[in-house]
């Protein structure tokens, strides 16, 4: 009957698939636990706890060489992060702008980008990262290049960052009156300013919802929805700039003093050409996503919203980029993975990622490398996880709703 029976056989095949599975499991990590016996090691992680004994150039958080395997391993962590994000955020607007520049009428304009996306999307990534961070270490001058009336090179974006061969300045913010910290022990502080923005912020978002609800009730029970962006807008502004005033926020240029730039951040140059070669290779792949959503779109559409007396501007944010968005976003997410993934290539340039860390030194150090690897795993996994979820939620609510 298990067999035989509709009714029961995809459940027999799924349960036998399920044991197979689960003993196939078993069998690996049983032959491993033998195998590291039989070399005298253990499965521990231990080590984590142990001290690092190196440093690690870019540090988002405190950090020193005699500080734990765990801490230098969330420091890489935070890089890989700062990498992930501030590529997908930029990758995102440079591959907006060039899928839709493919698309203008101007011939000559739609040819160029058409070379920026054939030119980076048919480069390996690793040569693009290698290339740019040799211009940036090669090219780019000194720090002492920016000294004296006559300097041999100049400030760039109103001298507010410079570029030089060992890293790149750029202005950081600042607080004419420090409210002071948060400790919460283990070196982890957080600034009360940071704290009171972070709740100006989600408590406006609240508010804003609760605004946009009592909106709808309106014009459910009236049919007239009352005016409602003035507040949106005051709840979202208003408290951040008065938290402005009082804390004295301000932007510090960099200045050179003796012979390296003080009062901005220094970025090293790993980081920037990581960053840049990561959002130029992305950016290509994502141009031709949007070229292709917005090319899945009727043509009907935009002569409706012509006809109706939208200009091309509004007639591209208004009709055609939201219904491109149910061909855009599923292709967008795995070019969001790739780029989290990819930044594990900054092991090329120096640059201390999770790779670096996890995956790099601390595994040569402590020889645990079925650890350290089973680690990174997990984490890269995660946050794929993670960011999978987030797009796929946002899918959710801006695909088109048919009724």
């Amino acid at each position: 009957m298990l067999v035989n029976d509709q009714r029961y056989r995809s459940l027999t095949f799924q349960v036998i698939v399920f044991i197979l599975v689960m003993a196939g499991a078993w069998w690996l990590v049983d032959n491993t636990i033998r195998n590291l016996a039989l070399m005298g090691k253990s499965f521990d992680f231990g080590f984590l706890w142990s001290r690092a004994g190196y440093d690690i150039s870019q540090t988002p958080i405190p950090y020193t060489a005699d500080d734990t395997h765990l801490r230098a391993s969330v420091v890489g962590l935070l890089n890989t992060l700062i990498v992930a994000v501030l590529g997908c955020i930029a990758a995102t607007v440079l591959g907006v702008i060039v899928g839709v520049s493919r698309l203008s009428k101007s011939w000559l304009f739609a040819r160029l980008m058409t070379v920026f996306v054939e030119i980076f999307r048919n480069m390996p990534l690793l040569l693009w990262i290698l290339i740019v961070y040799a211009i940036f270490t090669e090219i780019m001058p000194p720090p002492n290049a920016y000294r004296g009336d006559d300097p041999a090179a100049s400030m760039i974006f109103f001298d507010h960052v410079a570029l030089t061969n060992r890293y790149t300045a750029i202005p950081t913010l600042a607080m004419t009156n420090d409210p002071g910290s948060l400790d919460l022990g283990a070196r982890i502080t957080f600034n009360w300013a940071t704290i009171a923005f972070v709740v100006a912020l989600v408590g406006g978002w609240f508010i804003r919802r609760a605004i946009l609800s009592h909106a709808q009730a309106v014009q459910d029970r009236t049919g007239d929805r009352p005016v409602t962006w003035w507040k949106n807008l005051a709840i979202m502004t208003v408290p951040s700039l008065i938290l402005i005033w009082v804390f004295g926020l301000h932007f510090e240029a960099p200045s050179l003093q003796g012979f390296n730039f003080t009062g901005g951040l220094n970025v090293s140059n790993s980081l920037v050409a990581l960053w840049l070669a990561l959002t130029l290779y992305t950016a290509a792949f994502i141009a031709e996503i949007v070229r292709a959503g917005i090319l899945s779109v009727s043509r009907g559409q935009s002569e409706a919203a012509f006809a109706l007396g939208l200009r091309p501007n509004r007639t591209m944010n208004l009709v055609i980029l939201p219904q491109a968005l149910r061909v855009i976003i599923p292709p967008l997410i795995s070019q969001y993975l790739n780029l989290t993934k990819n930044s594990s290539l900054a092991i090329a340039v120096g640059y201390m990622d999770l790779r670096g860390t996890l995956g790099g030194t601390t595994l040569n150090q402590t020889g645990r490398e079925l650890e350290a690897i089973v680690l990174m795993m997990l984490t890269y996994l995660v946050l794929s996880l993670i960011i999978s979820s987030g797009m796929n939620i946002f899918n959710a609510r801006v695909k088109l709703k048919e009724r």
